[in-house]
């Protein structure tokens, strides 16, 4: 079966890491095989859904490369995808359910059935619909109706069990005296998200419905609204939730969770994908680094676990550091420009960009995050640099160093090539000629010339800063 698949956010928030990796999940599926990936957008939340949440979801999904098949923006032939825009298609799927005898007018006041069940919590029981409704005359409904009272319209859950075969729990068994008669379309109008869900999927012909587990308890009420408008039930994969390093459900207080916040700390999408897709799904073996073309060609929903995931946001780093190391440097000072722009260091990068590209290949192996190269490139491409004063006062501070500082500064001067080799060489040399080791002028070197007590290998480090920039910094005046 080629699939059908949707990703169907609520815009009353930013894309959550969870949601993008349901997101992620049923893209793969996808992808993998021939099939459709669509976005649809679930807002009929009106008072908590916003235009400016539906543009930060699509600005997330377009930077991790989730492009849709069908959608906004797009079209396809099951267009509006905005379920606000669809809104006479859920109506009219509730009356046809109430005209078959599945489903039912209720006029009861929400706010008794609220403190009716209020009250059975509080007694330490439970409480659900009793349908009082259900038993109402249509003479009692006409009476109703002409004396203006709203109503809902509530599915009849018939008796019997609703089992499920999950593909990633296998079969599931619901009891329906555990199920009340739901509400599928509101008194004001407005679907459920049981009705909304269903006539979309029904109407848009998914075939294969990935998301969370907290969706399960939610599946056998939409089987039964499958079943009522005799239309085939896709297939179901319910995928672990992703909790924090604690094991409690992923949230704020474990740091960022929108995938907007890790694009502005510097994260690479292709390292967000890597990570996300490991998180409940895994290969088969002990591989962890994949382009998104091999995941798409190793992806399958039997690779999915049934157990909560857990996102380690070190494990995070890590990722992005291995999908840094695999840029190439001009790749990176393309992804770095407004980031050099705000430390004023663009123009410098700009003037000759080769230059830069090499240097960002020699301190990427330092970066955690892009934000991590543009201070280390600062020596490489700018005449001023600031030391660091615990670096200068363990390194440069002896006595005794100067001459040895004046003597190296002047070997340099006729070191050729100037390349690492011979740059190592000549200090070699000249540390054995004065009776030092040759770490004191390594040292001093580095902190002289790029201002910190670390950097990466100094040889190579002053082949690229230049000898003439070399000269002027070992004068410790520059």
């Amino acid at each position: 079966m080629v699939p059908r698949v949707r990703f169907a956010p609520s815009p009353t928030g930013y894309l959550h890491v969870g949601g993008a990796r349901t997101a992620l999940f049923n893209w793969l599926l996808a992808r993998r095989l021939g099939g459709t990936f669509i976005l649809r957008i679930e807002d009929t939340d009106a008072e908590r859904s916003s235009t400016d949440m539906v543009t930060a979801i699509f600005d997330s999904m377009r930077w991790l490369g989730l492009d849709w098949d069908e959608g906004p923006g797009i079209g396809g032939p099951h267009a509006p995808y905005f379920q606000t825009e669809r809104l006479d298609l859920y109506r009219k799927a509730a009356l046809d359910l109430v005209a078959t005898g599945q489903a039912y007018r209720c006029y009861c006041n929400p706010d008794d059935l609220k403190a009716k069940r209020e009250a059975a919590q509080a007694a330490g029981s439970s409480w659900t619909y009793d349908r009082a409704c259900r038993s109402l005359t249509d003479a009692d409904r006409a009476s109703r109706d002409a004396a203006g009272m709203p109503h809902a319209i509530r599915f009849l859950v018939p008796d019997g069990r609703t089992v499920v075969h999950d593909l990633v729990h296998g079969d599931i068994d619901f009891d329906h005296v555990n199920i009340e008669d739901f509400v599928v379309l509101r008194s004001d109008g407005f679907p459920t998200y049981h009705l909304s869900v269903v006539v979309d999927d029904v109407e848009m012909k998914i075939t294969h419905v990935v998301r969370g587990d907290d969706h399960i308890s939610n599946t056998p009420k939409q089987v039964l609204l499958y079943g009522a408008m005799n239309s085939p039930v896709p297939e179901f994969a319910h995928v672990p939730l992703i909790l924090g390093p604690d094991k409690k459900r992923l949230s704020k207080r474990h740091g960022a969770t929108s995938v907007g916040e890790y694009e502005k700390q510097g994260y690479l999408p292709e390292a967000m994908v890597n990570f996300l897709a490991l998180l409940g799904w895994s290969p088969g073996n002990d591989e962890e680094l994949f382009t998104r073309e091999q995941l798409i060609a190793r992806f399958s929903l039997e690779g999915i676990s049934g157990g909560n995931a857990v996102f380690n946001p070190e494990k995070l780093n890590w990722f992005n550091q291995q999908h840094i190391m695999r840029l190439p440097g001009d790749e990176i000072l393309q992804r770095i420009w407004a980031e050099l722009s705000a430390a004023g260091l663009l123009d410098a990068a700009m003037e000759n960009p080769v230059h830069t590209a090499h240097a960002i290949d020699l301190v990427k192996p330092r970066a955690k995050k892009l934000a991590d190269i543009v201070p280390q490139l600062r020596p490489f491409i700018t005449d001023a640099i600031e030391r660091d004063p615990a670096a200068v006062a363990k390194h440069l501070s002896a006595p005794d160093l100067g001459p040895h500082l004046a003597a190296w500064r002047e070997r340099l001067e006729t070191v050729t090539p100037f390349d690492p080799p011979d740059i190592e060489a000549a200090l070699r040399a000249l540390a054995d000629a004065r009776g030092i080791k040759a770490g004191v002028l390594i040292h001093a070197t580095r902190v002289a010339v790029t201002g910190q007590a670390v950097s990466p290998g100094i040889f190579e480090v002053l082949t690229l800063v230049g000898r003439d920039r070399v000269l002027k910094r070992l004068t410790l005046d520059g």
